[in-house]
């Protein structure tokens, strides 16, 4: 790890006033949950009929349920996952007052599982789940103890991960408040995400603050507009902060 890059990092997170930390799978990877396009990511390493792209989608949801929950419990839902070092840095700053929110694509909660309070969920949750006909919401528990397609304890129609789906857009709450929050900030660090996933990866375009940080491992298409670019894992990055 190159520490002169850490100090520097240091350097502008003690200068900023309003951070906002945007972040994506790479923020998980250290606590167990793979990532999605890396040579080890759920893309590569899938061996089912059909695309990971496609099963996580919500015409496959509708036409092909049983598949969509026996693949989505399977690869999706980590329920013994715990926070790492980075989502406790992340929650550390919020405390001191210097990070104003995070806005992640992940939908594994370990952001609040760490301490953060304010945490916009992009892509949902899987903690979230609601049936598609009564509305009432159901906790992970339920979907992961369901047998085949995960039922409503109250109507008996089917429930679904309050998660965004292939071919679903974003919600436009969780959306409008990111872009709200990115506009005001006066430092933006961009974390664990290949910024190939759009809409979110364009809310970088957003940002028209001071100072922009891109901590990923491989490139994006982002990195020339960034003050500062690291290629380290993030967890260590920000564990090297809190140190």
């Amino acid at each position: 790890m190159n520490m002169e890059n850490i100090f520097e990092l240091k350097n502008i997170i003690d200068q900023a006033e309003n951070i906002v930390f945007f972040g994506g799978a790479g923020v998980s990877t250290a606590s167990g949950i793979p990532d999605f396009r890396s040579s080890k990511g759920l893309y590569n390493t899938s061996d089912t009929d059909d695309a990971p792209e496609a099963i996580l989608s919500s015409a496959y949801l509708y036409e092909n349920s049983r598949k969509f929950f026996e693949y989505y419990r399977s690869n999706m839902v980590y329920p013994y996952a715990e926070p790492n070092d980075a989502h406790f840095a992340l929650a550390e700053l919020e405390r001191q007052g210097k990070l104003s929110c995070v806005i992640t694509q992940n939908i594994d909660g370990l952001h609040q599982a760490a301490g953060s309070k304010n945490v916009i969920e992009l892509h949902g949750s899987v903690h979230r789940n609601y049936c598609v006909r009564c509305g009432k919401f159901h906790d992970l528990s339920h979907i992961i103890n369901s047998d085949g397609i995960a039922r409503c304890t109250a109507c008996g129609a089917m429930v679904r991960p309050d998660v965004v789906l292939y071919g679903e857009s974003l919600n436009n709450e969780a959306l409008t408040k990111a872009e709200d929050a990115i506009y005001e900030a006066d430092l933006l660090i961009v974390g664990g995400t290949s910024l190939n996933v759009f809409p979110a990866a364009s809310l970088v375009l957003d940002y028209i603050g001071e100072h922009l940080v891109i901590i990923n491992q491989t490139p994006t298409r982002f990195d020339a507009y960034a003050e500062l670019v690291l290629r380290d894992p993030i967890c260590e990055v920000m564990s090297s902060l809190v140190n």
